[in-house]
């Protein structure tokens, strides 16, 4: 793990299935554990989510509440 991948939880949106359009950060956590019973896809998508499984598992989601400001800064200035 390490700080760009923290920050693309809180960037990248999950391009496919139920939650398509949802940030990663914002996934519910039966959903992460679904995935974590059924397999995390292949790829960096897979990756991602099952850091963000971890992370809320582990009751952290809330170390992630700072890069939210970040991201919405690092927009804005684009």
């Amino acid at each position: 793990m390490n700080s760009e991948d923290l920050q693309k939880l809180v960037t990248t949106r999950m391009p496919f299935g139920k939650h398509h359009g949802t940030l990663l950060a914002d996934l519910p956590g039966n959903y992460l554990n679904w995935f974590a019973r059924e397999g995390f896809p292949k790829g960096e998508i897979g990756r991602l989510l099952a850091l963000m499984h971890e992370i809320d598992h582990n009751g952290l989601k809330g170390l992630l509440q700072p890069l939210y400001g970040k991201a919405w800064s690092e927009e804005s200035d684009r």
